[in-house]
């Protein structure tokens, strides 16, 4: 019955015998416990580096120590031990590459892509991406280290206004996002209906 004491609260008296519990996160610096644990030096020129490729990119080299979490590298992190006790199991996730990116912009059944088509659809226009701007978009959120939840900012950044321009605009027949209009800032190809008409 811990947190604020509030009149009207109820305390429910709950069986987790049953219930599987499943907890995420990104637990930055976490690699570095491991690192100390292992003996592995993280700076230094001529520093050892046992157990780890220098063939291998930061990102895998990452994904190999975050393999090797123990129980007792997460009561380092400052999880308290009653807590981990709880987690029988730990499994690390590898980042999310471009490729699975720009499935989970196109593929699922909700997807982005789809969704923003159907918003354009409503405005009787069709919407295209070409693949190097489904590319661009995965790569800016590569780098933005913002993963599958920054997809949505980046398009919603250049495709607003467009979307708010299209109701005025009758003639308009389809809108198509280049590479360009994600990574310059340049606004879609905007293609009207006397043009698909006199072509």
């Amino acid at each position: 019955k811990g947190g604020r004491k509030h009149p009207q609260q109820e305390f429910l008296q709950v069986d987790t015998s049953n219930i599987l519990f499943i907890c995420g996160g990104a637990f930055v610096g976490l690699e570095d416990i491991v690192r100390q644990r292992v003996g592995e030096k993280k700076l230094g020129f001529g520093a050892k580096r046992e157990g780890l490729d220098d063939n291998k990119t930061k990102t895998e080299q990452k994904a190999e120590l975050m393999s090797k979490v123990e129980p007792e590298d997460l009561l380092k992190f400052g999880l308290i031990p009653e807590f981990i006790g709880r987690l029988p199991l730990v499994a690390t996730l590898e980042d999310l590459d471009e490729k699975a990116l720009v499935n989970i912009l196109t593929e699922p059944k909700n997807s982005l892509v789809k969704q923003y088509k159907r918003l354009f659809e409503l405005e009787n226009v069709q919407l295209r991406f070409t693949d190097d701007a489904l590319t661009a978009v995965a790569k800016k959120s590569i780098e933005r280290k913002s993963g599958a939840r920054g997809l949505r900012a980046i398009l919603e950044g250049v495709m607003l206004d467009t979307m708010y321009n299209i109701p005025s605009h009758p003639d308009i027949k389809e809108v198509v996002v280049s590479a360009d209009t994600i990574l310059k800032n340049e606004p879609p190809l905007i293609v009207y209906q006397n043009e698909v008409e006199s072509a």
